[in-house]
Order: structure tokens, then sequence, then C-alpha cells
């Protein structure tokens, strides 16, 4: 745990975080943030679609493909009885901020592959496919928990189906996997020089603009209550415990239990958004992004991912 909280990315992302409490004018301009995540993506989508295509389609990465399937349905739901009992939300609320904590962050997921590459754990290539699955159907899910509880008609179809399927990050993310598994290490080693070389750097100055994100819609916003930032950190402890457990459960491995746990553990803040914004106008997304973001970004990121590869070490041993 210590030296994942004093690695780059992590006191990078600190060092935004400070910047923005102290009410600094640091600040990266959106375009270069933009061009940063897409860098990011592309490389961990190639890597991942050049793994899968050196290890074949095994029966280990079917298991896992089934677990984070079942993982992303049913996420949701524990998250949207807990917002309704505890966070006192209203049913499109608590629906709208489950479905952001049963989906996963990219970002959050490349911090935890670099961690458990510093504790000499490397996870399969194939995590990123996993990744990949497990962003769509938390959204249809809360989706679906939203009518459920208000009986309300929805968005039309093919619109919710355009915005979940083809927003900007899976689209991207998809692709990335798809070219990867074509081009297989010999297409990969043409471009490796920039996908290899300049990852982390851009990984820490990427985080550095999340901390000083993070810090200003966590200073800035009115509807986090105590109750809710509680649950942000209650939620992804319990997701990432039961993602932990079942991975190592079936047999995946130390490094892919605790991977399973950081994709569990973690909260989209962009492709969820988009997508619920359009087919819930009236959640709240302040409340979401204050949660998703604002509080459990920062501590999966500094404290979660560290917990997540202790827990999987020791369920795996014992």
């Amino acid at each position: 745990m210590i030296a994942a909280l004093l690695s780059p990315m992590v006191l990078f992302f600190g060092l935004g975080a400070f910047a923005a409490l102290a009410r600094s004018d640091l600040a990266i301009p959106e375009a270069v943030g933009k061009a940063m995540a897409i860098y990011l993506m592309v490389a961990i989508g190639l890597k991942g679609g050049v793994a899968v295509a050196a290890e074949g389609f095994t029966t280990e990465l079917a298991v896992a493909t089934i677990l984070g399937l079942l993982l992303s349905v049913a996420l949701p739901l524990p998250a949207f009885w807990l917002l309704r009992r505890l966070g006192r939300q209203s049913a499109t609320d608590a629906a709208a901020i489950s479905a952001h904590y049963g989906s996963v962050s990219v970002v959050t997921f490349v911090a935890g592959i670099e961690m458990l590459k510093l504790a000499e754990l490397p996870a399969s290539g194939y995590m990123i496919a996993v990744l990949a699955l497990m962003e769509t159907p938390a959204i249809v899910i809360g989706l679906l928990l939203a009518r459920w509880a208000t009986q309300q008609g929805g968005v039309a179809a093919s619109r919710l189906a355009h915005e979940t399927f083809f927003n900007g990050s899976a689209v991207l993310l998809v692709g990335s996997i798809m070219i990867g598994l074509v081009v297989g290490n010999d297409g990969y080693a043409q471009v490796a020089s920039v996908f290899e070389a300049g990852f982390r750097g851009v990984l820490c100055l990427f985080l550095l603009d999340m901390g000083l994100i993070a810090a200003r819609r966590l200073r800035e916003t009115r509807s986090l209550t105590l109750r809710l930032g509680m649950l942000a950190i209650l939620v992804p402890i319990m997701n990432g415990s039961v993602g932990t457990a079942l991975a190592a459960m079936v047999g995946l491995g130390i490094a892919n239990a605790a991977a399973f746990g950081i994709l569990a553990a973690s909260a989209s803040y962009i492709a969820v958004p988009a997508a619920i914004r359009m087919a819930l106008p009236e959640a709240n997304a302040g409340t979401s992004l204050a949660m998703s973001l604002g509080v459990t970004f920062p501590f999966n990121v500094t404290l979660g991912i560290p917990f997540y590869i202790w827990l999987a070490r020791s369920i795996t041993v014992s």
C-alpha cells in the first residue's frame, strides 16, 4: 500500500487535488485532457487486443467474460437499494447513480494495471476485453430500475442503444481491441514505441488533470451529503470485495482477481453520464458525478486499489 501511495500516478493525482483545493490557477486545457484520454484508451485497447491474439480464446477467457457480464448486471441492484434506503435518493436518482457503480472506469483500471505491475502481478491481457464488456449492461439495468420504480415510459430504444453502444469511449476502446486482434504482435511492433514509451508519463499527466477536476467537482457541488459521501466509499469496497472474491474462487489467479476487484469497484464518469443524460434527463447529474468522480475515483486510486490487491493475495493464498 505504501508503494502504491508513493507511485508517480498517485502523487500526480494528489498534486492536482491539492492545487484545486488550494484554489491554484493550475489548469490542463480541455483539448489536451481529451487528447490524453484518447491516447490512453487506444494504448490499453491495442495492448489488450494483441494479448488476446497471442493467448487465444481460452477457457479462462470465457470464464472471465461470463463473470464480468454477471457482475455488471448484478452490481447496480444492491447499490440501488442502498441509495434508496441509506442515501435517501429518489428512485430516478438512485437508478442513475447505481448505473455509474455497475459500470467501469477505464482510467481507474489503467491505474490499477500499472500498480499491479509495480507489485509484480501483471494481469492477463484479456482483462481489457472484460473491461469493454462491463461498460454497457449496468446502463441498461439502471434504466430498467428507474422505469420499474417510477412506472414511466422510456426514451426510444434505438436512441438509447446508439448512445450506449456508440459513445466515443466505447467505440474507441472496442475498436482498438479489434485492431490489436487483427494486427497481432508484428503489427503492434510498428507503433509500440509510441504506445509503450510514453504511456506512464501521459497517465501521470492525465491523473494530474483528474485530480484537478475531482477536487473542484467536490468543492463546488452542493448535492453531496455525508450519507452519499460514505456510500461513495462503501459501495466500491463492497463491489470490489465481491469481484475479487468471485474471481479468486473461479481460479483466475491473484493478478486477475485483483483486476476484477478494481473493475467492480470502479465507477464510470464518462460513458454512463452520456447515456443517462439522454435517457434520464430528470436525474441529478451533479450528484452522480460528485460521488463517482469526486469521492470514489480518488478513494480507489489512493487506497482502494492497494486494498483489492491485498485482498486478492489474502484470498488466493488462504
